[in-house]
């Protein structure tokens, strides 16, 4: 099975920024579409935002001008830029490598947003 290496997850005060990573093989990394994914204990996993083909990309509208997905492809990674959080971003995120009915899934990392 393939993993994905996935990071950058913590604890940071509303208003501060974390950038997560999500590294996959470069055969899957130059064609898969990337999602991420948020999940609350209790609550409806969440797609929070998505790169496809070379340039698209679509965000929730909760996270719109603040949350900012990329990929660098020297490194096989794709990111999420998170700024300005806010409590209501507490969760843990996953990103998702799909194409067609084929996907690998992250590991999931936590991201705390608290005072």
């Amino acid at each position: 099975q393939v993993r994905l290496v996935e990071s950058g997850g913590g604890l940071v005060q509303p208003g501060g920024s974390l950038r997560l990573s999500c590294a996959a093989p470069r055969s899957i990394f130059m064609f898969y579409a990337v999602d991420w994914y948020r999940q609350v204990p209790g609550k409806q996993r969440e797609l929070v935002a998505s790169i496809t083909g070379g340039t698209s990309t679509n965000y929730a509208d909760s996270v719109k001008g603040r949350f900012t997905i990329s990929r660098d492809n020297a490194k096989n990674t794709v990111y999420l830029q998170m700024n300005n959080l806010k409590p209501e971003d507490t969760a843990v995120y996953y990103c998702r490598y799909w194409l067609a009915s084929i996907d690998y899934w992250g590991q999931g990392t936590q991201v705390t947003v608290s005072s």
